[in-house]
């Protein structure tokens, strides 16, 4: 059992799918929707990298709930055209009524680039966002972020944790767009707005409809924003959770296969350690996969910290945590509000 459990793994490790970073002469006019609500950490910062991008044929434009909303100030600030957010829709989150009220209110654009408010990106984030754009099996054009820690022991949790979201969009089979940096066709939707627009999940919905329309899904890790960081232990783990429970919601196999890879992890892990120490130094040997894929999860830092160590060793048992706790939740709360995540039509 050991040996299958570690051949399975070492295979996995050492055969994941790569981005598919494209160069070509694409230059759609682009709309670029960021829905804002309050003031995220280096709201400012994140605005400028969004405005100042090296692209000639765009445009940005930031949603809000009202005018008295506390980004308001910043936005006016920094010069960002801006619209309050109107869409009529009775079930669907805040954030997908703010995309649909942008998408309704300016049609002539060629694509959409969803963009969210705690992202920081580099001058040609939109260029190699749209580029794959092109290809005619094109569905959506995504990425995954970097989350830079600004704060102590668990926003560097945080920094490794992000890493199981790089490895899912590494591979075709796990792939789904993800909502923080997500470009796609007009096409795409104009047919399917009434679906989009009864969703809490913009990312969700917009995986299904590029999956119902025989479309790909682009991973461009060359796009990679940051996100800014300062979490402690109440912030990350609500976040970890919310983020678990949704991707359970939309598709219940992450519950069984999340399961299964870190039970299994675990079980190889320590049974590796006891086996070694009371029977035979041999099955030290079994530590190897842990070793790759604690190995696979550092070579994605910036910086390696021995608190990064530390995270990586622990992360299959908080992520276990979160895949149990978010099993079993029926509503989860997203920038003030709360949804029921059970109502399988509104993820």
């Amino acid at each position: 059992m050991l040996l299958l459990i570690s051949a399975g793994f070492l295979y996995i490790e050492s055969s994941k799918y790569h981005s598919e970073h494209i160069v070509n002469d694409y230059r759609p006019k682009t709309l670029v929707i960021m829905p804002v609500r309050g003031v995220d950490y280096s709201l400012e910062a994140n605005l400028k990298s969004v405005r100042n991008q090296k692209y000639e044929n765009f445009k940005l434009v930031c949603v809000v709930d009202s005018e008295e909303d506390d980004s308001v100030n910043v936005i006016k600030k920094l010069g960002i055209e801006y619209i309050i957010s109107s869409y009529s829709c009775s079930k669907c989150s805040g954030k997908v009524r703010a995309i649909s009220t942008a998408i309704d209110r300016y049609r002539d654009y060629d694509v959409y680039l969803l963009a969210d408010s705690d992202i920081e990106v580099k001058d040609e984030w939109l260029l190699n966002m749209v580029m794959p754009l092109k290809n005619p099996d094109a569905g959506l054009s995504t990425t995954f972020p970097y989350f830079e820690p600004m704060g102590g022991f668990w926003s560097e949790v945080k920094e490794i944790w992000g890493f199981v979201g790089m490895g899912l969009m590494e591979s075709k089979l796990t792939r789904f767009g993800w909502g923080g940096s997500l470009a796609f066709r007009r096409e795409l939707i104009e047919d399917s707005m009434d679906f989009f627009s009864e969703h809490i999940s913009d990312d969700m919905a917009l995986t299904k409809i590029c999956k119902s329309k025989g479309k790909k899904i682009y991973y461009v890790d060359s796009a990679m924003p940051d996100i800014n960081s300062p979490d402690n232990f109440n912030v990350f783990f609500e976040w970890a959770n919310r983020q678990t429970a949704l991707s359970i919601s939309a598709s219940p196999r992450v519950y069984y296969y999340g399961m299964l890879f870190y039970g299994s992890y675990m079980f190889l892990f320590l049974s590796a350690i006891f086996m070694g120490a009371f029977y035979s130094p041999y099955y030290l040997l079994f530590l190897v996969p842990a070793l790759v894929y604690i190995y696979n999860m550092l070579r994605r830092l910036k910086k390696v910290k021995i608190v990064n160590v530390m995270g990586a060793i622990m992360l299959p048992v908080i992520y276990m945590a979160n895949l149990a706790i978010a099993k079993r939740m029926k509503n989860i709360k997203w920038r003030g509000n709360t949804y029921d995540i059970q109502d399988k039509n509104l993820l």
